[in-house]
C-alpha cells in the first residue's frame, strides 16, 4: 500500500507520544514494502544543515508552517492537508492517516467519502481539548477537529478503552482500539547520568514526560517535598522533560523546583540518558490528569519499574500488580503513597513486562486500513436498492 501520515511535529524525534508512534509505525510499514511518506513540520535549520528527505525507508516531506506556539500546529495542519489533496488527484496514496485531533480540523477540504479514491484513516492520541496547555478558543477548535474526525474518517483508531466508550456515547461512532506499543530494553548501568547529576542505582524517583499542566507537576512536587521534610530521605526527584507550547507552565514548574536540593530537572532527554533513567529509578511517576496512552509508563513498565500513577482509566488500564495508584489530584494521597513505597524498599526492574509489541500495533494498523479497501469494495459491489 501506499500510505501518508500527518500530524506529528518530525521524524526522527521523541518529542510527545506522537512522534513515537509515527515513526514505530511508519518504519516498519517501510520495512515490510509498503511506500510510506510522513509529512513533518518544516524547521528552520542550522546553518550547513540539509533537510530530511528519507528515513528508514519512508519519503520525508517538509510542510510550511509558522514556528510560533499559537499559529504552528493550525498551520501546518491546513497546509499538511492541502498537500495531501494536491497528492491525493496523481494517486500517490491509497490511506491517509491523520494522527491526534488537531490536524483534522481541515478534513473538509479533501473530498466526500463517495468521490474518494483513498481512505482517511485517524488515530486519536487522547482527548487533545481537555489538555490545559490550550486556550478557550484553541479548545473550541480541538472540539470542532474532533467531530470532523468522526464525521469524515473511514476509520477511526482510539489509544484506550475509555476513549473508546466516550466516542460511542457520545457519537455513537464505533472506533477500534489500538493500544501504543514498547520493545523489551536492555538494562544500562549509571554511567552519564552519574557524570551530569550524580545519580546513581535507586538514589532517585523519576517524572518522565512533556512538562505540560495534565502531567501533574503541581501535584508532584508538593507532595515530594513534604515526603522530604517528614522522611529526611536521601533520594532526588528527577524531573526529566521539556515544555510543549507550555512556557507559562514551565517556568512555574522551574520556580517551584528552585533553591531545593532533592530536585533534579534535567531538560529534554534521549537516547544514553534516558536508557539509563528508566534502567536505575527506585520508582517511576506519573500523576497526570490526562492521557491518551502514555508512551513514558509503557516504557517505564518494560524496564522493569515500580510504578505510581493516577487513577485514570488511561493509566490503570495499562500497570501491573507491582504498580500503586492514587487519586487523581489528590496531593495528600500521593504523598502518602510516595512515603510507603519509600518505606516498603521495593524490588525494582525484577519483572520487565511489554504489555504490547510495536510489531503487534504495526499488524493491527495495517489490517485496519485493508478492513477499510474491503468495506469499500464490498460498498461497490452491493446491488443497487440494497
Amino acid at each position: 500500500m501506499k500510505i501518508a501520515m500527518i500530524g506529528q511535529k518530525k521524524v526522527p524525534s521523541r518529542e510527545g507520544g506522537v512522534e513515537i508512534v509515527v515513526e514505530e509505525l511508519s518504519t516498519r510499514m517501510a520495512a515490510r514494502g509498503h511506500e510510506v511518506t510522513l509529512f513533518n513540520r518544516r524547521r528552520k535549520l542550522p546553518k550547513g544543515e540539509k533537510p530530511v528527505t528519507e528515513y528508514k525507508g519512508c519519503k520525508i516531506k517538509e510542510i510550511f508552517t509558522i514556528n510560533k506556539k499559537s499559529f504552528d500546529a493550525i498551520v501546518y495542519a491546513f497546509f499538511a492537508t492541502l498537500k495531501a489533496r494536491k497528492m491525493a488527484k496523481k494517486g500517490e496514496f491509497d490511506v491517509l492517516h491523520f494522527h491526534a485531533e488537531g490536524p483534522c480540523f481541515f478534513l473538509n477540504l479533501l473530498p466526500k467519502r463517495e468521490k474518494r479514491k483513498y481512505k482517511i484513516v485517524v488515530t486519536i492520541h487522547g482527548l487533545d481539548w481537555q489538555r490545559g496547555k490550550w486556550g478557550a478558543l484553541a479548545s473550541k477548535v480541538l472540539r470542532n477537529a474532533e467531530r470532523k474526525a468522526v464525521k469524515y474518517a473511514d476509520k477511526v483508531i482510539v489509544l484506550s478503552k475509555n476513549n473508546q466508550k466516550y466516542f460511542a456515547d457520545k457519537y455513537h461512532r464505533t472506533t477500534t482500539y489500538i493500544p501504543n506499543g514498547v520493545d523489551l530494553p536492555v538494562l544500562k548501568p549509571t554511567d552519564l547520568i552519574t557524570k551530569k547529576w550524580k545519580l546513581t542505582p535507586n538514589s532517585y524517583v523519576l517524572f518522565l514526560a512533556r512538562i505540560v499542566p495534565e502531567k501533574g507537576l503541581q501535584y508532584l512536587i508538593p507532595a515530594w517535598k513534604k515526603v522530604v521534610e517528614q522522611t529526611g530521605t536521601d533520594k532526588k526527584l528527577v524531573i526529566a522533560g521539556g515544555p510543549s507550547h507550555s512556557d507559562e507552565y514551565f517556568e512555574e514548574v522551574k520556580r517551584m523546583c528552585k533553591g531545593d536540593p532533592s530536585i533534579i530537572m534535567t531538560g529534554f532527554v534521549e537516547g544514553q540518558a534516558l536508557e539509563e533513567l528508566y534502567s536505575n529509578a527506585y520508582l517511576y511517576v506519573l500523576p497526570s490528569d490526562i492521557e491518551g496512552m502514555p508512551m513514558s509508563l509503557l516504557e517505564a513498565l518494560s524496564y522493569g519499574n515500580v510504578c505510581l500513577v493516577s487513577d485514570i482509566a488511561e493509566n490503570t488500564e495499562v500497570i501491573n500488580e507491582d504498580c500503586f495508584v492514587f487519586e487523581r489530584g489528590n496531593v495528600d494521597r500521593l504523598r502518602h503513597q510516595i512515603k510507603k513505597i519509600l518505606n516498603l524498599h521495593v524490588q525494582t526492574h525484577k519483572n520487565m513486562v511489554m504489555p504490547y509489541s510495536w510489531d503487534d500495533v504495526t499488524d493491527k494498523t495495517l489490517e485496519v486500513y485493508e478492513y477499510a479497501e474491503y468495506e469499500e469494495k464490498k460498498e461497490k459491489e452491493r446491488p443497487c436498492g440494497k
